[in-house]
């Protein structure tokens, strides 16, 4: 019973703290809260970090997949062209026509890169 009284002495009536003190505890609350704000940067960097490298391997299977299937296409067309042409022929036809339009492309990407395009 004593304790209780003496508990609630000390709470109605704390005694005065002195200006090291207090200085003391605002600097290891300072350093708490840095401590907490560092944590929360490093936390949501590693999030955003996940997210972004899940992404990239999403994409890069997407572009891996994508140029599988333009591969198929073109040796489709190969095939597709042979019996009229020849393989050689129907090769050099398909080869062209990718070279060309990649080098349209090209020139298209380059004329966005020097602001000639819109």
């Amino acid at each position: 019973m004593t304790r209780v009284v003496e508990t609630l002495r000390t709470a109605v009536s704390p005694e005065p703290e002195t200006l090291t003190s207090l200085v003391s505890q605002l600097v290891d609350d300072g350093r708490t809260f840095i401590t907490a704000e560092i944590d929360l940067a490093k936390a949501r960097a590693t999030d955003k970090i996940g997210r972004y490298r899940s992404a990239a391997i999403f994409f890069g299977v997407a572009a891996v997949l994508g140029l599988s299937a333009l591969i198929a296409l073109l040796v489709g067309l190969i095939f597709a062209l042979a019996p009229a042409t020849g393989p050689f022929a129907a090769t050099l036809i398909v080869v062209g026509v990718v070279v060309i339009i990649a080098g349209i492309l090209a020139m298209m990407g380059k004329s966005r890169l020097s602001g000639g395009g819109a």
